[in-house]
């Protein structure tokens, strides 16, 4: 990722984590665990890395994130926080023939995540290396600059012809 508008794509994974709970509903739970920046990883596909009663994880590779000019208030939101951090969005699916949590998309932009949730996605947070953080740090710095604060008018309390029509309204339906 470089810091202009149209940055370079950056190939990630993401290591999906299934750990046993102690529900009656719900036997184990779904989250990503690392999400790990390498060119080598671009082409990876998805795989089992461990499977057995007490842990799960598969590594999924072939996601790119960019960094976008429209989303620059997202990356100023998230580097803003005291931990800065990926977001992954995830699915169960069936895969292999049994039911696993597949990321579908890895993202920088607190606004997006936010989209992303608001839609009903699963999205969770993982925390972003200081190389990331910095790439990030730079790009807002360059794009990123908020809206001027825009001067809202008070609201008139003063009463008036209106506002005591109002009430001499109300008063005529009020202890009948």
């Amino acid at each position: 990722m470089e810091t202009n508008p149209e940055t370079d794509s950056l190939a990630v994974a993401v290591v999906m984590q299934r750990v046993p709970i102690a529900n009656r509903w719900q036997p184990f739970q779904w989250k990503p665990v690392e999400v790990a920046a390498d060119d080598l990883l671009a082409d990876i596909g998805y795989r089992c890395l461990r499977d057995d009663a007490s842990d799960a994880r598969w590594l999924f590779g072939g996601f790119q994130v960019s960094l976008y000019l429209d989303e620059a208030e997202g990356y100023f939101l998230n580097i803003d926080t005291p931990a800065p951090c990926w977001f992954v969005m995830w699915r169960l699916e069936t895969r292999d023939g049994q039911e696993i949590a597949v990321p579908k998309q890895v993202t920088l932009s607190y606004n997006e995540a936010a989209r992303l949730m608001d839609g009903g996605e699963q999205v969770d947070a993982l925390p972003a290396s200081p190389a990331i953080i910095a790439r990030m740090a730079a790009f807002v710095q360059e794009h990123y600059r908020p809206e001027p604060k825009k001067k809202r008018r008070k609201p008139s309390f003063e009463g008036g012809a209106a506002v005591a029509e109002m009430a001499r309204a109300e008063g005529g339906c009020h202890g009948s």
